[in-house]
Formats: structure tokens, C-alpha cells, sequence
């Protein structure tokens, strides 16, 4: 599933290295699995390790509008790419 307006993205695209992301997927069980596929994620680049823990605790905490019976059925997962990260 593409985005319909990628320059509202918070991050936009630049000439830096981002070589510290997250990729936020579905769990097996998740129901919306169905309509966004099983393979479906996101990545979100980031240029040091300190914004993406920021980022992926941002994304991962309890939105404060949520109903006490929800919770965040999504999976963050770190991922990095080493050539960036190790400037190879």
C-alpha cells in the first residue's frame, strides 16, 4: 500500500546517511493483516542510534487518546544498514 501524500511524512528525504531504522510490522493474528497482506511493514531511516530509540519508544508507547481496552498491535523491530553504519 503506497502513500498518497509522502511530503507529510515527518521525515523527508535528504542527502544524509540514515543508517539505523525501524521497521514496524503486523503480528501473525492481527486481523488488518487481511485487507494490508501478510508481508506488509514500514521502514523509518534514522541518523543515529539515540533518535532511533527516541523514535521506536515514541511509536511504541500508549497513544494517551486510547480506550483502556486497547492496545497496539503493532511489532517494531531495529534493523540497520551495516554499510552505512560502518561507513563501508
Amino acid at each position: 500500500m503506497g502513500i498518497s501524500n509522502a511530503h507529510n511524512l515527518r521525515n523527508s528525504a535528504s542527502e544524509t546517511l540514515r543508517p539505523y531504522g525501524v521497521r514496524v510490522s503486523l503480528p501473525a493474528g492481527d486481523p488488518l493483516r487481511k485487507l494490508l497482506g501478510p508481508e506488509w511493514n514500514r521502514l523509518h531511516w534514522y541518523s543515529t542510534v539515540e533518535e532511533r530509540d527516541a523514535r521506536m519508544a515514541e511509536m511504541a508507547r500508549r497513544h494517551e487518546y486510547s480506550r483502556i481496552t486497547d492496545s497496539p498491535s503493532l511489532v517494531f523491530e531495529k534493523v540497520e544498514k551495516l554499510a552505512e553504519s560502518r561507513g563501508l
